[in-house]
């Protein structure tokens, strides 16, 4: 009940505090009688009283409540703590300014410095490591009895090229899909081969089939294979107004073309991208998806309608 009292007089402090600085000014020009200046005055120094109280005993409560029991977060300490800082302000205009030892260098200044260094804390913990090693050791030794691992991550978490010498060739094929999203302008300046860079649907077939071929130079970690077979075609699409693309690449070997596929169809899409940027920046490329693949350990996959 005190703690309430308390805080209701706090701030029925600070909701009043400009009329009472009101109040000073018309005593000072002695527009009032002196009797009521008196008695304005003995008010407001009790108002004074409360406000300093209530503000020493927020300080209190800050340094004695532990910090993970506080009732304000990092935010509302900040703003409390700035609130503080404009009263103690608007006190010293009044009376002029505190002592070396008075409350604006004492409690304002330790609690906000408490609260920067709680602030500077969690930031730099945050972007600590959360786990330690033999926390890192289980989650992986349970991830490898559950489900598959990452191929490309070795056994001390860092990249790895994946050696595929122990497995055997066998015929390999992936298709994959992406939607160029073109708007009616610029759809009908390619229906038509208007564009002024030329033929956008032949060029970007081109484009496509030779980054097919150099998948391994533009990706890290694939393996530079021999391709025996790339398709890549583009259809227009009047429902939409886009380039539907679609990517084929086959090899016989160790290792899969899946990545082969969807980098011919990413590069085509750039490519009509670069063809058409003249007649509108707003123009997307989306649904980048691998649709079918085959060989292989794990054979035949296709994507559910």
């Amino acid at each position: 009940m005190r703690f309430c009292a308390a805080f209701s007089r706090f701030f029925s402090c600070i909701s009043c505090r400009l009329e009472l600085t009101d109040t000073l000014t018309a005593i000072e020009q002695r527009s009032i009688p002196p009797f009521k200046s008196v008695l304005l005055k003995l008010i407001f120094f009790f108002h004074l009283q409360t406000l300093i109280l209530g503000i020493m005993f927020l300080r209190r409560l800050a340094v004695i409540v532990p910090r993970s029991a506080r009732f304000f977060s990092c935010k509302g300490s900040l703003g409390l703590a700035s609130t503080i800082a404009e009263l103690n302000k608007e006190m010293e205009s009044v009376f002029g300014e505190l002592p070396p030892d008075g409350l604006a260098n004492s409690g304002n200044r330790s609690f906000m410095d408490q609260e920067y260094q709680h602030n500077s804390h969690v930031n730099l913990s945050s972007t600590k490591d959360k786990f330690t090693d033999l926390e890192l050791q289980s989650i992986s030794h349970n991830l490898g009895e559950k489900a598959p691992g990452l191929s490309h991550v070795g056994s001390t978490g860092k990249a790895q090229m994946v050696d595929v010498s122990p497995k055997e060739n066998s015929s390999r094929t992936a298709t994959a899909s992406c939607k160029v999203l073109l708007g009616e302008k610029v759809f009908d300046l390619v229906l038509a081969n208007q564009m002024a860079k030329g033929d956008v649907l032949t060029m970007a077939k081109i484009a496509g089939i030779n980054g097919a071929k150099h998948t391994s130079t533009l990706i890290p970690l694939c393996h530079n294979i021999t391709l025996s077979h790339v398709r890549v075609d583009l259809r227009l699409n009047p429902e939409d107004f886009s380039v539907d693309i679609e990517g084929e690449a086959a090899s016989t070997g160790k290792t899969g073309v899946e990545m082969e596929a969807m980098t011919a169809v990413s590069i085509a899409g750039l490519t009509v991208y670069d063809m058409c940027k003249a007649a509108s920046k707003d123009i997307q490329i989306t649904d980048i998806q691998l649709e079918s693949k085959t060989g292989g350990k794990s054979g035949y996959w296709c994507r559910e309608e």
